[in-house]
């Protein structure tokens, strides 16, 4: 009897310690599908120094991850193809033209 009471402990401890690693493996699952998003055309303009993009239709002012793409369009109002990440405030530009309002 004692050694079953023993096994099922040392089973139940196991079992407890492996929980945050399918927890962790869960969340960052999670994390990779919120990030991958469908490309999103934006109308607006480039910052001097390419790092923020402020949108016409709102004018909220995005982060740029790769603020090489914008290189050359510095203040330029453009129209981008980019990821949006709106849970960072954040845009991954894929391509960039430049824009004239109708």
């Amino acid at each position: 009897m004692k050694k079953l009471l023993v096994l099922l402990f040392m089973f139940a401890v196991a079992f407890l310690l492996a929980m945050p690693v399918f927890a962790q493996e869960t969340q960052t699952k999670t994390e990779t599908t919120t990030t991958t998003t469908k490309l999103t055309a934006l109308h607006g303009t480039v910052s001097d120094d390419c790092k923020t993009f402020t949108d016409d239709k709102d004018q909220k002012a995005w982060t740029v991850q790769n603020p090489e793409a914008l290189k050359g369009h510095e203040g330029h109002h453009v129209s981008v193809k980019a990821h949006v990440h709106a849970d960072k405030g954040e845009i991954h530009v894929v391509s960039v033209k430049m824009w004239k309002a109708s």
